[in-house]
C-alpha cells in the first residue's frame, strides 16, 4: 500500500472465516509457486495480467545463461525451431482439450486473430457476411469492421444483453446462407458471461458457416474440449490465466480438417515448408506450422510452458471449482455490502454461465477504481460504470476479496453513492 493512503482494516471475525476457506482450499498450495509480495494487498486483476510463477523465473534465467549465452545461435536446431509447435500441442493437450498438429504460440492474440479471420474468409469465399457482436474486445470488433472492408463483406452486429452475452437463440436472428464467419468471445471481458461454445458452434455450423472463437478470458479457467465442439479457429493469449507474463506470445488453433485448405496472410518465412531453404517463392508447411510467420519469441513460449506445467499439475476440473466457488463468495459478499450502497452485480448469477471475473457496476466507478488502488486493492476498470474483480483460482485468496470488497464498500460508503 502505498505511503500517506487511507487505512480499512477489515473486520476481524469476518476475515476469520474468509481465512478458514483459504485452509480448506485444495488449491492453496499453488499459491506458494508464484512469486508475492506484500503490496498490493489484493490484486483482483488476474484475469488481465496474471502473477508471475517462481518456476518461470527460473527457467527463464536457465535459457539466457544456458541457451542463450551458452550455445548462441546453436539453439536454434537444437531447442528453439520446433518450441511453437511443441508447446502449441501442450496447451492443446492441457488447455484446449484438442489432438496434437493443430495449435502453435506465435504473436499476439491481435495478429492471430487477423489471420485465423482471413483464414477463415477464405473458406467460405461465395459468402458475404461477418458476424460480431458490438459488445467484444474491441480489437476482434476493430478487426472485423477492417477484414470486412478489405474482403467487400458486410458487418452483422448482434447486441446482446450488456450483463449477460451471445447466445444460440439471440445469434440466429443475424445467421444465414450468408454468413461466412462468426467471431464470438468465450468468455465476454465485460460481464464474464460464458457463452455455450458447443452450442453456437453447432448452430454456425447448421447454416454453413465458419466459427473463430476468442478463448482470452476463458483459456487456463474453463474445462473445453475444442475438437469434441467441431470448433474451427479460435485463439487466445497466454498472460491472463496462463500466467506467462506481460506480452507473451498468443496462441492459433486451426482445427485438422483446414489445415490442407487455409492460407493466411503473413506468409513469413516461420511459416514456409523448409523454413532454412531460403527459398525464392512462398510454400506453406503442410501442417500447422503454416500459420507461423515471423521468428517466434523464445523466451515468451518459455514462459508459456511453465504456465502450462502448472495448470496441467493443478488440473482444470479443480481450477474451474475453484473459479466458481470464488466468484460465488465475492457475490454473496457483493450483495451483502455492496448492494445496499447502490452498487450492483453485472455478471450471470449463474455459475454455470460465469467465468471467473466479477463485474460491480457502480457510480463513479472510475474513481472508486483509483480509490481502491490507493487502498491497495488492485481491480479493472471498465467504461463507463463498471469494475471487474477478477479472480485467479491459482493465486487469490477468499481473504484478498473479502478484503477488497470491505475497502469496496468503505470507499463508496464515504463518497456518498448510496441508493
Amino acid at each position: 500500500m502505498a505511503d500517506g493512503t487511507a487505512s480499512y482494516a477489515p473486520v476481524a471475525a469476518d476475515l476469520s472465516d474468509a481465512r478458514r476457506r483459504d485452509e480448506a482450499d485444495p488449491l492453496r498450495e499453488f499459491r506458494e509457486r508464484f512469486a508475492i509480495g506484500v503490496d498490493p494487498i489484493a490484486y483482483l486483476d488476474g484475469n488481465s495480467l496474471g502473477r508471475p510463477p517462481k518456476a518461470t523465473i527460473e527457467r527463464l534465467h536457465q535459457v539466457l545463461d544456458a541457451e542463450w549465452a551458452g550455445r548462441l545461435i546453436l539453439s536454434w536446431p537444437e531447442r528453439w525451431v520446433d518450441l511453437p509447435a511443441q508447446v502449441g500441442d501442450q496447451l492443446a493437450q492441457t488447455v484446449l482439450g484438442s489432438g496434437p498438429g493443430q495449435t502453435v504460440i506465435a504473436d499476439s492474440t491481435t495478429v492471430n486473430l487477423f489471420k485465423a479471420l482471413h483464414a477463415a474468409c477464405g473458406l467460405r469465399p461465395d459468402r458475404t457476411e461477418i458476424v460480431v457482436d458490438d459488445a467484444n474486445f474491441p480489437t476482434d470488433r476493430y478487426l472485423v469492421d477492417s477484414i470486412a472492408a478489405e474482403r467487400e463483406l458486410t458487418v452483422r452486429r448482434l447486441s446482446p444483453d450488456p450483463e449477460s452475452g451471445v447466445t444460440a437463440s439471440t445469434l440466429a436472428q443475424v445467421i444465414g446462407p450468408r454468413t461466412a464467419v462468426v467471431l464470438l468471445s468465450h468468455v465476454d471481458y465485460r460481464s464474464g458471461y460464458l457463452a455455450d461454445l458447443a452450442g453456437i458452434t453447432t448452430a454456425v455450423h447448421e447454416v454453413g458457416g465458419v466459427v473463430v472463437w476468442d478463448l482470452s478470458h476463458s483459456a487456463g479457467l474453463v474445462p473445453m474440449s475444442l475438437d469434441e465442439a467441431g470448433v474451427d479457429f479460435a485463439v487466445g493469449c497466454t498472460y491472463k490465466y496462463l500466467n506467462a507474463g506481460p506480452g507473451a506470445p498468443a496462441f492459433l488453433y486451426v482445427a485438422a480438417q483446414h489445415l490442407s485448405a487455409v492460407s493466411q496472410p503473413i506468409t513469413g518465412w516461420f511459416g514456409a515448408a523448409d523454413v532454412f531453404a531460403m527459398a525464392a517463392s512462398y510454400e506453406p508447411a503442410p501442417d500447422i506450422r503454416r500459420m507461423l510467420s515471423g521468428t517466434p519469441s523464445v523466451l515468451g513460449i518459455v514462459a508459456v510452458q511453465e504456465g502450462l506445467t502448472l495448470i496441467a499439475e493443478a488440473g482444470l476440473d479443480r481450477i474451474r471449482a475453484k473459479a466458481v466457488d470464488l466468484t460465488e463468495y465475492t457475490i454473496a459478499l457483493a450483495d451483502e455490502k455492496l448492494a445496499p450502497l447502490g452498487a450492483s452485480v453485472a455478471s450471470p448469477r449463474a455459475a454455470a454461465d460465469r467465468g471467473g471475473h466479477v463485474t460491480i457496476r457502480c457510480a463513479g466507478a472510475e474513481d472508486v477504481t483509483r480509490r481502491l488502488v490507493e487502498a491497495g486493492v488492485v481491480p479493472d476498470f471498465r467504461n463507463p460504470d463498471l469494475i471487474r474483480l477478477g479472480l485467479s483460482p491459482l493465486t487469490t485468496t477468499y481473504a484478498e476479496v473479502w478484503t477488497a470488497v470491505d475497502i469496496f464498500a468503505r470507499i463508496t460508503s464515504r463518497r456518498g453513492f448510496t441508493a
